[in-house]
């Protein structure tokens, strides 16, 4: 008569999942609780969409005056747009009289005297109107009297939006970071957590998840602006910024998992949300750095450089010096290859205050104590 199997043995025990599985699992938990989050959805949709209207009101209302444009004409030179329609013709007595026109406001652009065998040229403040060039039967010489105001206004435009798309993004994602892991620390969930996988596997699984979260969200963003060019017909504009798009959207891949990693350390060592603000305090400064930078000081290219080498505000610097195509080449090869050993040196950092300070509960821990041997904590 044989002995029957003891229960223990009969059942295989299951094995626990790699730290890699692990971290994607936990991955896929921050990703499905933000997607099936109608606050998210909503606010997702309402950013791309009022990216689309913005650029489609702003190409509606830079068009809206070339129906009947404000032109000045030297009287010497008026038959070139006799008969013209669409424009609201001003005859000036000499070429001196039409350029303080076209300074002073009164006229979009000026047709002069010009050059042979044309005979005629345009000026204009800082782009010549559409409806003046069409309406000449030849293409003239354009005279810019201002290029730098269009310069700037374009430079500042472009700066602006790439400097304010990654500090929402990476705010908004980062913060996400911070109040799940103080949440899981206050309600004790984050003990149910680490008894199934390592505590550097939960830190990696919640950077990878927002990391993906925020940059579909910035994909989607530059997405939506390439296709808001597309159909207002700016295709001009768009290739401008086609390439330092594209740059941007790897340069923010890897930025924002510098800055997830530092968010998440600084979480850890609180175990209320109430405390968050103060921890909190030294990651968002560093998320609104780049942003300030480039808006005052756009025009500044030793700035602009020293950001563009810099791990915390390369992610904007080099794609607005992309733009301006102040860059060498290799430029952003170097950038990206810098900001890549920062992100792994923060992340090794972040990793070891996570670790030993996730399930400190009451007061808050300090950096020192946190990145100190581990003891009996």
């Amino acid at each position: 008569m044989s002995t029957p199997e003891p229960a223990a043995q009969a059942r295989t025990a299951p094995r626990p999942p790699s730290s890699a599985r692990a971290a994607l699992l936990v991955a896929e938990r921050e990703i499905t609780s933000q997607v099936r989050s109608k606050s998210f959805l909503i606010s997702t949709a309402v950013l791309l969409v009022g990216i689309l209207v913005a650029i489609v009101v702003s190409a509606v209302l830079s068009g809206r005056d070339t129906d009947d444009a404000p032109v000045a004409v030297v009287a010497s030179v008026a038959s070139s747009l006799a008969g013209v329609e669409g424009l609201d013709v001003t005859e000036v007595a000499d070429r001196q009289a039409a350029e303080e026109a076209v300074r002073s406001g009164d006229v979009d652009a000026a047709v002069v005297p010009g050059p042979e065998p044309l005979g005629v040229a345009v000026l204009a403040l800082d782009s010549a109107p559409d409806a003046v060039m069409g309406a000449l039967t030849v293409t003239p010489e354009v005279e810019l009297l201002d290029p730098a105001a269009a310069e700037g206004g374009m430079r500042y435009l472009i700066t602006f939006a790439f400097g304010l798309v990654f500090m929402m993004s990476a705010i908004g994602f980062g913060s996400t970071i911070a109040q799940n892991t103080v949440t899981e620390k206050q309600t004790r969930i984050v003990e149910i957590l680490l008894s199934a996988v390592p505590a550097r596997a939960l830190l990696a699984g919640k950077i990878l998840g927002n990391s993906a979260l925020a940059l579909a969200q910035t994909a989607a963003i530059v997405a939506m602006s390439v296709i808001g060019l597309v159909v207002t017909g700016q295709d001009d504009l768009l290739t401008l910024v086609g390439a330092p798009m594209a740059w941007f959207v790897l340069f923010f891949a890897v930025g924002f998992v510098l800055l997830a990693a530092i968010f998440a350390a600084s979480a850890s060592l609180v175990s209320r949300v109430e405390d968050t603000g103060a921890v909190l305090q030294p990651a968002i400064w560093l998320t609104m750095l780049p942003y300030f930078l480039v808006v005052f000081f756009n025009d500044n290219d030793l700035v602009l450089r020293i950001m563009s080498f810099v791990p915390f505000t390369a992610p904007v610097g080099m794609p607005v010096r992309l733009f301006l195509g102040d860059a060498a080449w290799w430029e952003p090869i170097v950038a990206l290859a810098v900001l890549v050993l920062a992100t792994l040196g923060v992340i090794a950092v972040a990793a070891r205050m996570y670790e030993r300070s996730v399930l400190r509960m009451g007061g808050r821990v300090g950096v020192r104590e946190a990145l100190a041997a581990r003891g009996d904590a």
